[in-house]
C-alpha cells in the first residue's frame, strides 16, 4: 500500500460530508478508538491530510487542555476546511454520540441484567484497544530506526503496568 503523503490529496469535501463522516464515527466508535478510526477515514480512505499533518495534529491534540479525541477533531477540521470545518467536525462528532447515550440509559434501566449486554461491552473495549494500538505502530514507523527503542520501552512499559499490573 502506497503511503498517502506521497499521492496527491483529494480536494476538500463540502462541509456536509465532513460533517457526516464524523458523525458516523461518533456514534459507532462508542468506548475509545476514534483516533484511529479518524486517522483510516481521513488519511487513508478519504486522502483530505498527508499522514505527517495528522500525526502532527494528534501531538497538537494531546498538548491543548480538553479531551484529545475533540481537539483533534478541530484540528482535522480546520485544517480540512477553516474555522467552519472546525465546527462543522465537532458539532457532528459529538451530536450522535450524544442523542445516543440520552436512548441508551433510558434502555439500561431496562436490560441491565442480561450477560449478553456485558459481552457486547466487552467486544466494544476490544475494538477499541485495536484501532489505538493500530496507530501506535503507524506512528513508531515514522521514528528512525536507531529512535524506536525508547519509545518500544515505554509501550512496553505502560502495557505491563496498565494491562498486567492494573495500575
Amino acid at each position: 500500500m502506497a503511503d498517502p503523503a506521497s499521492e496527491d490529496l483529494a480536494p476538500p469535501p463540502s462541509l456536509f460530508k465532513l460533517g457526516s463522516v464524523l458523525f458516523w464515527i461518533g456514534v459507532f466508535s462508542f468506548g475509545g478508538g476514534l483516533s484511529g478510526w479518524i486517522h483510516r477515514q481521513v488519511v487513508h480512505r478519504y486522502r483530505w491530510m498527508t499522514n505527517e499533518d495528522f500525526l502532527s495534529g494528534i501531538a497538537l491534540a494531546q498538548i491543548v487542555p480538553g479531551a484529545n479525541v475533540t481537539n483533534l477533531c478541530v484540528y482535522v477540521g480546520y485544517r480540512i476546511r477553516g474555522a467552519w470545518g472546525a465546527t462543522m467536525s465537532l458539532f457532528a462528532l459529538m451530536s450522535g454520540p450524544t442523542i445516543l447515550c440520552v436512548f441508551v440509559a433510558i434502555l439500561y434501566h431496562y436490560v441491565q441484567d442480561y450477560p449478553v449486554l456485558h459481552a457486547c461491552v466487552d467486544g466494544v473495549a476490544a475494538a477499541a484497544v485495536g484501532l489505538n494500538l493500530r496507530l501506535g505502530v503507524i506512528g513508531t514507523q515514522r521514528i528512525q530506526r536507531m529512535q524506536r527503542i525508547a519509545p518500544m520501552i515505554a509501550m512496553v512499559a505502560t502495557f505491563v503496568a496498565v494491562g498486567v499490573m492494573e495500575w
